[in-house]
């Protein structure tokens, strides 16, 4: 899902961006000017993003495996063919451990074959000797202290205020920088329009009242998605909180993540 980026072409680039950043009012910063794009000009009329706060959860027990929510959100949102993803899926076979080694599980096996899309191969140890296994969708982690809008040198990646983490196609000028801070491997530079991409919750879907494509076909409801600030009765995220051992990927690197997940392993990454 990376793409490699010289840094000869990245030094390039910035040069060129802070060149033509420099033909702008000195009070109007990227920053600025990309929250008054995405935030307010390109939104639906009626949305205000400072009175909604979107979460996904994503219960890992439900999950089958389908890839659906990967072919969907391919579609949905024209992603390039061949190995870009904005979610995918990924298997985590844990191994019985070997006789007599005194450990309590053995090798961890992960895999995600064209991001789960198509299904997955039989598991590359024998059914006998798998102790556990389960799959994981993966996307943006939305993250409260996000490590790529901390490193975009134009500020074409930013926070909106309603929990969603954008990035503007204008400003963006492929740097990779978004790309390589990433912990989760979320990003990708589109082979197509040479600027970087990610879930973004299908946010012209969400801004309309809509869910996202990936939860919308998910036959087992193993993704949630909801509003803090506006919960529904009987909400599936107030549910999900307090029926579930709720966690976050990677805690401890202080990113703050709002996709929160229920039924992994301590093997995930």
């Amino acid at each position: 899902m990376k793409e490699p980026v010289s840094r000869r072409s990245v030094l390039r680039k910035i040069s060129a961006a802070l060149a033509g950043l420099a033909t702008l009012p000195v009070a109007k910063t990227a920053q600025a000017a990309v929250q008054k794009i995405l935030v307010s000009a390109s939104l639906p009329r009626g949305y205000d993003p400072k009175k909604h706060k979107w979460v996904m959860a994503i219960d890992a027990n439900r999950c089958i495996g389908c890839g659906l929510c990967a072919e969907a959100c391919k579609r949905e949102n024209h992603v390039p063919e061949g190995p870009f993803f904005r979610t995918w899926i990924e298997r985590y076979i844990i191994a019985k451990p070997k006789e007599g080694s005194g450990e309590a599980r053995g090798e961890t096996f992960v895999d995600s074959p064209n991001g789960g899309m198509h299904g997955f191969p039989e598991p590359p140890v024998p059914k006998e000797d798998i102790q556990h296994s389960f799959f994981v969708p993966k996307l943006c982690n939305l993250c409260e202290r996000s490590p790529c809008t901390q490193v975009c040198p134009v500020g074409a990646t930013f926070d909106a205020p309603d929990g969603a983490v954008l990035i503007d196609p204008k400003y963006c000028i492929g740097c990779g920088f978004c790309i390589q801070a990433c912990p989760y491997g979320c990003r990708f530079l589109s082979p197509v329009t040479k600027t970087a991409e990610k879930c973004t919750l299908c946010y012209h879907r969400i801004t309309r009242g809509l869910r996202p494509a990936c939860v919308e076909v998910c036959p087992t409801q193993a993704r949630i998605f909801g509003d803090l600030m506006n919960p529904l009765p009987e909400d599936p995220i107030q549910r999900f909180y307090q029926d579930n051992r709720v966690q976050t990927l990677k805690p401890h690197l202080g990113t703050g993540p709002r996709v929160f997940y229920a039924g992994i392993d301590k093997e995930v990454r």
